[in-house]
């Protein structure tokens, strides 16, 4: 399962893992949000609810994809967030781990806060 991410600006491949939430996601596409930073982590709002599973982490790796119950929201990890510490990637709280980016993570530092994303399916 993989997903296509259409920034205004650039674009980038999801290649999702086969869990129950990740199959959520490619089931809701394709829809559009509103991109958010947070450090080196682009979030944003899905059609999708689902509580924490057996792959939610509190502490990442680059290139992660991860979805965010609290906000029903897809994350990707490309490099320190606010709350990190040193060596580490750590979202607000914990997330599924969905996925991960395929293509090159420096792209995604040129997404700017409040951009539109399209998700589709490929």
């Amino acid at each position: 399962m993989r997903l296509k991410l259409l920034f205004e600006e650039i674009e980038t491949e999801v290649e999702l893992h086969e869990t129950p939430c990740a199959r959520a996601l490619f089931e809701a596409t394709p829809f559009e949000a509103i991109g958010h930073r947070w450090g080196e982590e682009i979030y944003f709002e899905t059609p999708v609810s689902f509580e924490l599973d057996e792959t939610a982490k509190e502490v990442v790796e680059e290139g992660d994809v991860g979805f965010w119950p609290q906000g029903k929201a897809l994350c990707l990890f490309f490099g320190p967030t606010p709350i990190s510490g040193p060596g580490e990637i750590r979202p607000a709280s914990a997330v599924n781990i969905v996925g991960k980016i395929r293509g090159p993570l420096s792209d995604l530092k040129q997404v700017k806060d409040g951009e539109k994303v399209r998700v589709e399916k490929i």
